[in-house]
């Protein structure tokens, strides 16, 4: 008999949605789990910019479950920080990952010299996260997967990646440890997804890692998204005024293109200007024309989609569109309203009552989404504050996260009792809520990680 023992240490999503990072350290091999980026509260975004509290040397290869940014939005300084093992994951994450970890340096990079000019930072000077250069630099170790199909790591250490809905390209991974089975759920997509099929699920989990984001939630019906979307434009245009739409990129962009051009195509809304400001979501959508067999929607189906929206693809027909007189709806990123385009669109809309805002899905811990979700009465934008006189609305249906219903229903064709449960990417009441709702149905016993704990998994093995 051999004795076991593994290391895990969660050095991100725990006790918290964002930053997902999960390190793996075994005899043989150490591993990490996804690399994201810390959002919302200044209290989660200034672990950004702690050193990565592992040796990134020492890690031999990082495993992404998808491409959102609280999943890879790190990588770039995990590289700068000394790793160079290989970064694995299925081809539409990895082009997904690549347009968002370059669009975010972008951002970062704008967002540093905007701050410098109009001299409203106490760093001096302001510094961006990390530049172009390096995530062109960290896009060099990137290395696509196969789902469906183990790959060997070392003697007794493999993996392997499983679609999960979600988001294009999304999968939970399955890693076999010295004999024992690690699940990493990453983000599990919705039973009726408009665009992907429905997540697949595990059989066998000796350490099941479960995202519990809607651990104590359960989605409105679709319906409830389209009467309020309907309502929204109706509004709009009697008010001749502007619908703005805070939206991920990836997916919840597309979901939203497909949803109002069928709503168009069934006469149930009218031909309202439609203007999609996302660069990135216009990357996205080519990366849904290059994978088709990762999605549901027909090349017909999304060629009609594009040229039903006015596509900005300029910075300067952004204004154009804020000065065109026309009641109208944009659609700009980003969905939690941390950054990007739709800042413009707010800072000069977002004080006149014909405004309406509508949010899309979840809105982290101290996002301006959040804060706008919960009736602030102001909101700050480079550097000023702007009162809130838009009517602010909110559809929780679209949210691309398996509600507490369908993670239950996830879990429920493991055919053993793990030997350990760690609800992650949730906040804490949300994920001891699934707790509890794991127990009474399962009755399997689950402990909710806080940030930064180390947690030591023994057992032994027959040579």
């Amino acid at each position: 008999m051999t004795n076991v023992e593994v290391k895990v240490y969660f050095l991100g999503a725990s006790g918290t949605v964002t930053g997902s990072k999960f390190v793996i350290e075994t005899p043989v091999a150490t591993i990490l789990i996804d690399c994201g980026m810390f959002q919302g509260i200044k209290e989660l975004r200034e672990n950004n910019w702690l050193p990565f509290a592992y040796p990134p040397n020492k890690i031999d290869i990082l495993l992404l479950t998808h491409g959102h940014l609280d999943h890879t939005g790190y990588i770039p300084k995990l590289v700068s920080q000394g790793f160079k093992g290989p970064i694995i994951g299925t081809s539409p994450t990895l082009s997904i990952a690549s347009v968002i970890l370059l669009d975010s340096a972008k951002i970062q990079e704008e967002d540093a010299e905007r701050a410098n000019k109009e001299e409203y930072t106490t760093h001096k000077p302001a510094l961006p996260f990390y530049t172009t250069e390096d995530a062109e630099k960290a896009l060099e170790f990137f290395s696509p997967a196969e789902p469906e199909k183990w790959y060997s790591l070392s003697d007794g250490i493999r993996y392997r990646f499983q679609k999960n809905g979600h988001i294009l390209g999304a999968t939970f991974i399955e890693l076999e440890v010295l004999g024992k089975l690690f699940v990493f759920s990453g983000d599990i997509g919705r039973e009726k997804d408009l665009l992907l099929e429905k997540p697949k699920r595990p059989q066998w989990a000796d350490f099941l890692f479960l995202e519990s984001t809607y651990g104590n939630r359960l989605h409105p019906d679709e319906e409830s998204a389209d009467q309020l979307l309907i309502e929204s434009i109706n509004e709009t245009l009697y008010n001749k005024g502007i619908l703005i739409i805070p939206s991920f990129a990836v997916e919840r962009l597309q979901t939203l293109m497909y949803k109002l051009w069928k709503l168009y195509t069934k006469h149930k809304i009218p031909n309202i200007p439609i203007f999609i400001d996302s660069p990135m979501g216009n990357e996205v959508f080519r990366i849904f024309e290059n994978f088709p067999t990762w999605h549901k929607i027909t090349q017909e189906e999304l060629s009609a989609m594009r040229n039903h929206f006015n596509i900005i693809t300029s910075y300067k027909d952004t204004w154009k569109t804020i000065d065109d007189p026309r009641p109208k709806v944009v659609i700009a990123g980003s969905g939690m309203v941390t950054g990007g385009r739709v800042l413009t669109y707010l800072k000069y809309c977002i004080d006149k009552p014909n405004t309406i805002v509508l949010l899309v899905g979840y809105q982290a811990e101290g996002t301006r989404g959040r804060m706008l979700q919960e009736g602030g009465h102001e909101i700050k934008l480079f550097g000023k504050y702007y009162a809130v006189k838009a009517h602010i609305k909110n559809i929780q249906s679209l949210s691309a996260h398996a509600d507490q219903k369908e993670l239950l229903e996830w879990i429920s064709e493991i055919k053993n009792i793990p030997e350990q449960v760690f609800l992650i990417h949730g906040e804490k009441i949300a994920s001891d809520a699934l707790r509890l709702k794991i127990k009474d149905n399962y009755q399997w016993q689950s402990h909710i990680p806080s940030f930064k704990e180390v947690i030591k998994l023994q057992w032994s093995t027959t040579p």
